[in-house]
Protein backbone atom coordinates (compact mmCIF):
# COMPACT_ATOMS: atom_id res chain seq x y z
CA UNK A 1 0.00 0.00 0.00
CA UNK A 2 2.06 2.54 1.32
CA UNK A 3 2.72 6.13 0.39
CA UNK A 4 1.46 5.54 -3.60
CA UNK A 5 -1.99 6.92 -1.76
CA UNK A 6 -0.27 10.20 -1.77
CA UNK A 7 -0.34 10.48 -5.44
CA UNK A 8 -3.55 8.38 -6.16
CA UNK A 9 -5.95 11.53 -5.21
CA UNK A 10 -6.96 14.13 -7.06
CA UNK A 11 -8.09 16.62 -4.27
CA UNK A 12 -10.42 20.09 -4.63
CA UNK A 13 -8.08 22.42 -6.09
CA UNK A 14 -6.47 25.20 -3.29
CA UNK A 15 -5.21 27.72 -5.90
CA UNK A 16 -6.64 31.47 -4.70
CA UNK A 17 -8.49 31.91 -7.43
CA UNK A 18 -10.62 28.88 -6.82
CA UNK A 19 -10.77 29.22 -3.02
CA UNK A 20 -14.78 29.86 -3.09
CA UNK A 21 -15.52 26.07 -4.51
CA UNK A 22 -13.10 25.00 -1.94
CA UNK A 23 -15.03 26.60 0.66
CA UNK A 24 -18.52 25.38 -1.11
CA UNK A 25 -17.12 21.78 -0.64
CA UNK A 26 -16.01 21.72 2.51
CA UNK A 27 -19.23 23.24 3.54
CA UNK A 28 -21.32 21.20 2.20
CA UNK A 29 -19.24 17.62 3.38
CA UNK A 30 -19.23 19.29 6.56
CA UNK A 31 -22.87 19.97 6.58
CA UNK A 32 -23.51 16.43 6.02
CA UNK A 33 -21.47 14.47 8.38
CA UNK A 34 -22.65 17.06 11.77
CA UNK A 35 -26.50 16.61 10.04
CA UNK A 36 -26.00 12.67 9.83
CA UNK A 37 -23.68 11.84 12.96
CA UNK A 38 -23.81 15.11 15.31
CA UNK A 39 -22.58 18.66 15.41
CA UNK A 40 -20.33 18.16 18.47
CA UNK A 41 -16.69 17.37 16.73
CA UNK A 42 -15.72 15.47 20.24
CA UNK A 43 -18.70 13.14 19.54
CA UNK A 44 -18.05 12.51 15.86
CA UNK A 45 -14.85 11.67 14.95
CA UNK A 46 -15.36 11.77 11.21
CA UNK A 47 -16.63 15.55 11.58
CA UNK A 48 -13.68 16.70 13.93
CA UNK A 49 -11.13 14.75 11.24
CA UNK A 50 -13.03 16.98 8.63
CA UNK A 51 -12.98 20.04 10.21
CA UNK A 52 -9.17 19.79 10.92
CA UNK A 53 -8.66 19.15 7.62
CA UNK A 54 -10.32 21.84 6.47
CA UNK A 55 -8.61 24.22 8.77
CA UNK A 56 -5.32 22.87 7.35
CA UNK A 57 -6.52 23.60 4.14
CA UNK A 58 -7.19 27.84 5.25
CA UNK A 59 -10.80 26.96 5.50
CA UNK A 60 -12.61 30.15 7.27
CA UNK A 61 -13.77 29.78 10.73
CA UNK A 62 -16.95 31.08 9.40
CA UNK A 63 -17.13 28.52 6.52
CA UNK A 64 -16.96 26.17 9.08
CA UNK A 65 -19.62 27.22 11.74
CA UNK A 66 -21.88 27.99 9.30
CA UNK A 67 -22.44 24.58 7.97
CA UNK A 68 -22.62 23.36 11.63
CA UNK A 69 -25.35 25.91 12.37
CA UNK A 70 -26.99 24.70 9.30
CA UNK A 71 -27.05 21.11 10.12
CA UNK A 72 -28.45 21.77 13.61
CA UNK A 73 -31.53 23.63 12.24
CA UNK A 74 -32.28 20.16 10.65
CA UNK A 75 -33.59 21.88 7.42
CA UNK A 76 -31.80 22.51 4.29
CA UNK A 77 -30.57 20.80 1.30
CA UNK A 78 -30.99 16.99 1.44
CA UNK A 79 -27.43 15.71 0.41
CA UNK A 80 -26.49 12.20 -0.52
CA UNK A 81 -23.57 10.97 -1.70
CA UNK A 82 -23.15 9.69 -4.49
CA UNK A 83 -20.20 7.60 -6.91
CA UNK A 84 -19.23 6.90 -10.07
CA UNK A 85 -16.45 4.18 -11.73
CA UNK A 86 -15.69 4.40 -15.10
CA UNK A 87 -11.84 4.51 -17.53
CA UNK A 88 -10.09 7.29 -18.08
CA UNK A 89 -7.66 8.85 -20.85
CA UNK A 90 -5.38 5.47 -21.32
CA UNK A 91 -7.62 3.13 -19.84
CA UNK A 92 -6.67 4.42 -16.45
CA UNK A 93 -9.42 3.40 -13.60
CA UNK A 94 -10.78 6.26 -11.98
CA UNK A 95 -13.57 6.19 -8.55
CA UNK A 96 -15.97 9.89 -8.99
CA UNK A 97 -17.12 10.78 -5.56
CA UNK A 98 -19.88 13.18 -5.40
CA UNK A 99 -22.56 14.86 -2.81
CA UNK A 100 -25.27 15.59 -4.73
CA UNK A 101 -29.02 17.11 -3.86
CA UNK A 102 -29.96 16.07 -7.77
CA UNK A 103 -28.83 12.84 -8.76
CA UNK A 104 -29.71 12.85 -11.73
CA UNK A 105 -27.51 16.38 -12.95
CA UNK A 106 -25.04 14.79 -10.93
CA UNK A 107 -24.64 11.93 -13.68
CA UNK A 108 -25.52 13.66 -16.36
CA UNK A 109 -22.56 15.91 -15.54
CA UNK A 110 -20.23 13.12 -14.53
CA UNK A 111 -21.12 11.53 -17.70
CA UNK A 112 -20.22 14.33 -19.99
CA UNK A 113 -16.71 14.44 -18.44
CA UNK A 114 -16.49 11.12 -19.53
CA UNK A 115 -17.68 11.32 -22.95
CA UNK A 116 -15.88 14.97 -23.47
CA UNK A 117 -12.58 13.53 -23.00
CA UNK A 118 -13.38 10.13 -24.75
CA UNK A 119 -13.49 8.27 -21.47
CA UNK A 120 -16.47 5.67 -20.00
CA UNK A 121 -18.20 5.42 -17.27
CA UNK A 122 -18.99 1.98 -16.12
CA UNK A 123 -21.39 0.69 -13.43
CA UNK A 124 -21.43 0.57 -10.04
CA UNK A 125 -17.80 -1.67 -9.17
CA UNK A 126 -16.36 -1.84 -12.36
CA UNK A 127 -13.32 -0.41 -11.21
CA UNK A 128 -13.53 -0.33 -7.53
CA UNK A 129 -12.45 -3.39 -6.31
CA UNK A 130 -9.31 -2.73 -7.67
CA UNK A 131 -8.85 -0.25 -4.88
CA UNK A 132 -8.56 -0.66 -1.02
CA UNK A 133 -11.02 1.19 0.57
CA UNK A 134 -8.77 2.68 3.58
CA UNK A 135 -8.31 4.89 6.03
CA UNK A 136 -4.91 6.76 6.96
CA UNK A 137 -4.51 7.93 9.86
CA UNK A 138 -1.00 10.12 10.56
CA UNK A 139 1.22 12.09 12.69
CA UNK A 140 4.10 13.07 14.91
CA UNK A 141 5.38 10.26 16.84
CA UNK A 142 8.80 8.04 17.01
CA UNK A 143 7.46 4.41 18.93
CA UNK A 144 6.06 2.39 15.97
CA UNK A 145 5.98 -0.41 18.82
CA UNK A 146 3.44 1.30 20.89
CA UNK A 147 0.99 2.71 18.52
CA UNK A 148 0.98 -0.75 17.74
CA UNK A 149 0.74 -1.78 20.60
CA UNK A 150 -2.32 0.37 21.32
CA UNK A 151 -3.94 -0.54 18.05
CA UNK A 152 -3.17 -4.40 18.03
CA UNK A 153 -5.12 -4.25 21.83
CA UNK A 154 -7.92 -2.64 20.38
CA UNK A 155 -8.32 -5.35 17.88
CA UNK A 156 -7.76 -3.04 14.61
CA UNK A 157 -6.98 -4.47 11.57
CA UNK A 158 -3.88 -3.02 10.66
CA UNK A 159 -3.03 -3.49 7.27
CA UNK A 160 0.35 -1.35 6.82
CA UNK A 161 1.96 1.27 9.35
CA UNK A 162 4.64 3.47 8.13
CA UNK A 163 7.55 5.54 10.04
CA UNK A 164 9.58 7.63 8.26
CA UNK A 165 11.30 10.98 9.83
CA UNK A 166 9.49 11.17 13.47
CA UNK A 167 6.17 10.64 11.18
CA UNK A 168 4.02 7.58 11.39
CA UNK A 169 1.20 6.83 8.85
CA UNK A 170 -1.44 3.75 9.26
CA UNK A 171 -3.61 2.08 6.93
CA UNK A 172 -6.88 0.55 8.39
CA UNK A 173 -9.78 -0.58 6.90
CA UNK A 174 -12.33 1.83 6.64
CA UNK A 175 -14.45 -0.61 8.66
CA UNK A 176 -12.20 0.40 10.96
CA UNK A 177 -11.44 4.01 11.33
CA UNK A 178 -13.44 4.86 14.41
CA UNK A 179 -11.53 2.00 16.40
CA UNK A 180 -8.73 2.71 15.15
CA UNK A 181 -8.99 6.71 15.67
CA UNK A 182 -10.49 6.03 19.14
CA UNK A 183 -7.48 3.82 20.01
CA UNK A 184 -4.55 6.07 19.41
CA UNK A 185 -6.55 8.97 21.10
CA UNK A 186 -7.24 6.57 24.20
CA UNK A 187 -3.44 5.32 24.28
CA UNK A 188 -1.33 8.45 23.16
CA UNK A 189 -3.69 11.44 24.13
CA UNK A 190 -4.52 14.45 21.86
CA UNK A 191 -3.28 13.94 18.54
CA UNK A 192 -2.31 16.40 15.58
CA UNK A 193 -2.98 14.68 13.08
CA UNK A 194 -1.37 15.37 9.22
CA UNK A 195 -3.74 12.37 7.34
CA UNK A 196 -7.09 11.90 8.53
CA UNK A 197 -9.16 10.77 5.99
CA UNK A 198 -10.38 7.24 4.28
CA UNK A 199 -9.60 7.19 0.30
CA UNK A 200 -9.42 4.18 -2.41
CA UNK A 201 -5.90 3.38 -2.66
CA UNK A 202 -5.19 1.52 -5.98
CA UNK A 203 -3.72 -1.83 -5.65
CA UNK A 204 -1.76 -1.35 -9.10
CA UNK A 205 -1.02 1.37 -11.37
CA UNK A 206 -1.85 2.39 -15.19
CA UNK A 207 1.02 4.02 -16.82
CA UNK A 208 -0.61 6.43 -19.57
CA UNK A 209 1.80 7.83 -22.15
CA UNK A 210 2.73 11.71 -22.40
CA UNK A 211 0.20 11.85 -25.50
CA UNK A 212 -3.03 10.73 -23.15
CA UNK A 213 -1.21 13.25 -20.28
CA UNK A 214 -3.11 16.44 -21.52
CA UNK A 215 -6.33 14.26 -21.65
CA UNK A 216 -6.18 13.31 -18.37
CA UNK A 217 -5.64 16.83 -17.20
CA UNK A 218 -8.35 17.97 -19.06
CA UNK A 219 -10.75 15.22 -17.24
CA UNK A 220 -9.53 15.87 -13.79
CA UNK A 221 -10.40 19.87 -14.37
CA UNK A 222 -13.65 18.84 -15.49
CA UNK A 223 -14.36 16.72 -12.66
CA UNK A 224 -12.83 19.22 -10.63
CA UNK A 225 -15.26 22.46 -12.11
CA UNK A 226 -18.12 20.53 -11.02
CA UNK A 227 -19.74 21.13 -7.58
CA UNK A 228 -20.79 17.98 -6.64
CA UNK A 229 -17.87 16.82 -7.06
CA UNK A 230 -15.63 16.16 -3.61
CA UNK A 231 -13.00 13.54 -4.55
CA UNK A 232 -11.46 11.91 -7.55
CA UNK A 233 -9.22 8.60 -7.34
CA UNK A 234 -7.74 7.11 -9.81
CA UNK A 235 -4.83 4.38 -10.83
CA UNK A 236 -2.84 6.43 -13.34
CA UNK A 237 1.12 6.86 -13.41
CA UNK A 238 2.78 8.93 -15.37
Amino acid sequence: MGRAYQNRKVSMAKTSDAKAKVYSKYGREIYVCAKSGGTDPSGNLALRGLIDRAKKDQVPTHVIDKALDKAKGGGGEDFAPARYEGFGPGGCMVIVDCLTDNPNRTFGDVRQCFTKTKCKIGTQGVVSHMFDHAAILAFKNNDEDAVLEALLTADVDVSDIESDDGQITIFTPQSDYFKAKHALLDSLGEIDFEVDEIQFIPKSVTTISDEDLMMFDKFLDMLNDLDDVQNVYHDAEF
